[in-house]
């Protein structure tokens, strides 16, 4: 039996009264980079986005939540090096992100992984029953981002999973961009994402928006692709007018093609600027970059009387 296609947003929320405020548009941006299903280049473009934002003068800062530490690795960077990390930062309140920020390159710093994050959730067990472990990463995190100069964006390469770890990046980010295939579950799989999303903006970070998917790994020139990138701009269009947090969410162009080059770069622990620029790959990260600074988040509130939030045990 076919499974239903991502076509209607409905469930999930209301429509947006006429007289909703909208914010100003942040200056400073922090997105975390998600999608549960992996493999679909979410690292890659972590990775490759940031250094084509840190190409245009753009101080951008990495964080790696992810226990597999491939966005560690790609920078360079050894994660049994024995150099603090963002699993230190989070078990050891004698640590701070100062200490575990290292300079990867120019206008790039990285708060690296270890294969110790794939224990944290026991560790903070205590933590997530007070509702406190949640938000930890932004509470240790703060004093980094806010000291000047600070970070003109802030990147977050979250774990293929819908966690702890994911939840203190959505806790931690403003926005949030969804690097995916274009294939059939995918789609399904999406729809799990957005769920998790909704229940983080109404309980622990009621400003964090999706600004939109990332098309990876891409081949256009298949029917499959043109299907279900069909499918993501309709579910997106009809989202306009409800109070979700993707109602402005879109396809963003260009697409990342499939290139060898993007696969061998990390062997090498080097950006695709650094190993190939002339590719195709350095080339639709340009783009990329261009598109997401192109971007104006912002995050839609009522002016009603807000809705209650729902407890943060419900994102544990």
């Amino acid at each position: 039996m076919e499974a239903p296609r991502l076509t209607d947003p409905a469930p999930y929320q209301k429509s947006v009264p006429s007289n909703a405020a909208v914010s100003p548009p942040v200056e400073r941006r922090r997105i975390a980079l998600l999608n549960q299903k992996g493999g679909v280049g979410k690292t890659t473009t972590t990775v490759n986005l940031g250094a084509a934002l840190a190409r245009r003068s753009k101080r951008v800062l990495f964080i790696d939540l992810d226990p597999q530490a491939h966005l560690t690795l790609h920078v360079g960077i050894d994660p049994d090096g024995g150099t603090p990390s963002v699993y230190d930062l989070l078990t050891n309140n004698a640590i701070t992100a100062a200490d575990v920020a290292q300079r990867v390159g120019d206008n790039l710093w990285i708060l690296p992984a270890e294969v110790n994050l794939a224990g944290i959730e026991p560790e903070l067990a205590d933590r997530t029953a007070r509702g406190t472990a949640q938000s930890l990463l932004r509470s240790r995190c703060e004093a980094l981002l806010v000291e000047p100069p600070g970070f003109d964006f802030v990147l977050i390469d979250c774990p293929p999973s819908l966690g702890l770890l994911t939840i203190n990046a959505l806790s931690l980010a403003q926005e949030v961009l969804v690097p995916m295939q274009a294939h059939f579950l995918a789609l399904q799989g999406l729809s799990k994402l957005l769920e998790t999303i909704q229940l983080v903006k109404q309980s622990l970070n009621p400003n964090l928006v999706v600004s939109g998917v990332i098309p990876c790994m891409h081949e256009g020139q298949t029917i499959l692709a043109a299907e279900v990138m069909a499918d993501l701009k309709t579910f997106f269009d009809a989202a306009r007018s409800l109070d979700v947090p993707w109602r402005h969410a879109k396809v963003l162009a260009p697409a990342i093609r499939r290139n060898i080059k993007l696969a061998e770069a990390p062997s090498f622990g080097k950006t695709i600027f650094d190993y190939a620029p002339d590719c195709h790959g350095a080339k639709d990260y340009e783009s990329l970059a261009q598109a997401v600074l192109n971007l104006m988040p912002t995050a839609s509130v009522p002016a009603e009387t807000p809705r209650q939030p729902v407890t943060a045990a419900e994102t544990a």
